[in-house]
């Protein structure tokens, strides 16, 4: 007999054997139990989740001669013949490759003939959602009324490309991401029964990397032992998966630290020479910042040894939470920018010699004020702009995964802010013609649009957009026609929020919004309600009495 795959070898033969579904397995062994088993279901869930195997272990126990509390045998011969592929009555078909009219046509002929052997002819369609628009009209009305002796088991990974129209008719069930308490337990098994001797540190490795996928977690299990070494460690795993050493990691963060330019660029020659995957190495300097943060707030941490817990205790101490937070924002938007780059290594390498700057880390966001140009409380158009960048640098802070990416931006600074005039067009978080290409959907909210233009407004800061909601705040939304919504400002329109709101770029997002809340194409009118006898001086404290940022205003 062949070499069988981790994976399918200890596939789940039972529903008790299926890892992290309990609340999945516990439904369908009671409808199994009370004879109430639907004609049609969706699994839908991450890769390797246990959706083909729940799938095949309920197309058994329909057919089982022997039910046992809901469970199938897998002795009889009915069961027997499904497990080694001989039994007709189960037709497995991978939607991927079949997804034409005429496959599913075959099914809807097929469908009419009673079973051979078994009670049910039960069809396992796996990636559902790969079907075509024609191949979805033809299974309509099969999988609507069919024949009693016909169950259509459905598994998808991307249940939004189903049309309504089929999920309506299934019972669907979302399988959770395994989590790497049962990840392990079930690998231990594994280990155990194939003779594999493992480390505690490997599995938890493997847990990990398996990011709540149980077939990758086998695969991964697989490969490290495929060289015939005696024991699976840490360090073997990192080899073959491509991950650096977590000593490499503590280093270089400890660089980053200490604002050590050399140490960091001789570690990363180190790590290439290995052969490392640069974005394996961005990933697990992230994972490794992030546990300096976890550590430094909770005071303990998980999946390190003693002499790694201490490596982190003492990083910690050097570092502040703010400039950790900090820290893995820049790293985050170095690997969006690697992410759109040819010349990886270089971009990835300048982006760690920006970060051991200390000027660049570190720098404090009261330095952005000084300078004799905020002594001149005459100049409205420079405060005005400084007032602004100091909120859109905190806008940036908070939505800097949102930005990166968007458009291969080299204008993010290493501590968190965008050079230039702040809001630009080409910063934004959708461009027009995204927007010109999106069509209106129902609306987001029902009734009137003054009733829920406060809860509009909060979103704003919900979603980190502070000018849009602080210039915002207060106002009165009506709708003046079937066209237009009138934005009224009962206190006064001042400067700033003029300034800001009539920009092109931000005028159609708010526009955008509008239309989405409302369903239909809506223009924007500004109506300022009280004209303001000292215009600067009151645009400055409406600005700060309604906002959320400490600041002094000079």
């Amino acid at each position: 007999m062949g070499y069988t795959a981790l994976y399918r070898k200890f596939r789940p033969a039972k529903f008790s054997e299926l890892v992290g579904q309990e609340h999945i397995t516990k439904t369908i062994k009671n409808q199994i139990i009370s004879d109430r088993v639907g004609h049609a279901y969706l699994f839908n869930g991450g890769r390797g989740t246990g959706k083909t195997s729940i799938a095949k272990i309920l197309a058994r126990a329909v057919n089982c001669l022997n039910l046992q509390d809901g469970e199938p045998c897998n002795e009889c011969e009915i069961c027997k013949a499904a497990l080694d592929g001989s039994l007709t009555d189960i037709v497995e078909m991978d939607a991927a490759s079949n997804n034409s009219v005429e496959d599913v046509r075959e099914i809807r002929e097929a469908v009419n003939f009673l079973p051979t052997k078994a009670k049910y002819r039960v069809y396992i369609i796996d990636e559902v959602h790969m079907l075509s628009t024609g191949a979805f009209n033809a299974l309509l009305k099969t999988l609507e009324e069919p024949p009693k002796h016909v169950k259509f088991l459905l598994a998808t990974t991307e249940p939004q490309k189903i049309p309504a129209t089929i999920l309506s008719r299934c019972q669907r069930f979302d399988f959770k991401r395994i989590s790497n308490e049962d990840i392990i337990k079930r690998l231990k098994i594994v280990c155990e029964e194939s003779k594999i001797e493992i480390s505690d540190e490997a599995l938890n490795l493997i847990a990990t990397l398996a990011e709540g996928g149980m077939r990758d977690a086998l695969s991964i299990l697989e490969r490290c032992n495929q060289d015939g070494e005696d024991k699976i460690d840490e360090n073997k795993i990192r080899d073959l998966v491509g991950i650096p050493k977590i000593t490499y990691i503590k280093q270089i963060v400890e660089a980053i630290i200490n604002y050590d330019v050399d140490s960091s660029l001789k570690t990363i020659e180190e790590i290439i020479k290995e052969g490392k995957d640069l974005n394996n190495l961005l990933w697990e300097i992230i994972k490794y910042v992030k546990d300096i943060l976890l550590f430094k707030s909770t005071g303990s941490i998980q999946t390190y040894t003693k002499e790694e817990i201490e490596d982190i205790k003492v990083l910690s101490e050097k570092i502040s939470k703010e400039d950790l937070i900090n820290l893995i924002c820049n790293l985050s938007e170095l690997e969006n920018s690697m992410k759109m780059s040819t010349q990886k290594l270089i971009i990835f390498q300048t982006g760690i010699i920006k970060l051991c700057n200390k000027q660049d880390i570190h720098k404090s966001e009261k330095n952005v004020d000084n300078g004799p140009e905020n002594n001149n409380s005459g100049n409205n158009n420079f405060n005005l702009n400084n007032l602004e960048q100091r909120v859109t640098k905190i806008e940036n802070f908070i939505r800097a995964s949102n930005f990166a990416g968007k458009g291969g931006n080299n204008n993010f600074s290493a501590q968190g802010g965008f050079s230039g005039k702040a809001q630009n067009p080409k910063f934004s978080v959708q461009s027009n013609s995204e927007e010109n290409s999106k069509a209106i959907q129902k609306p987001k909210y029902e009734g009137k649009t003054q009733d829920y233009w406060p809860k509009l407004v909060e979103n704003f800061k919900e979603e980190g957009k502070m000018f849009m909601y602080i210039n915002l705040a207060g106002t009165v939304a009506k709708e003046i026609n079937d066209m237009t919504v009138a934005i009224e400002f009962p206190n006064g329109m001042t400067e700033v929020a003029k300034e800001f709101l009539e920009r092109p770029e931000n005028k159609m997002n708010l526009q955008k919004t509008i239309t989405m809340a409302v369903g239909k194409d809506m223009q924007v009118k500004f109506i300022d309600c009280k004209p303001q006898e000292d215009e600067f001086s009151n645009g400055f404290e409406s600005f700060a009495s309604h906002s959320d940022v400490p600041f002094n205003v000079i």
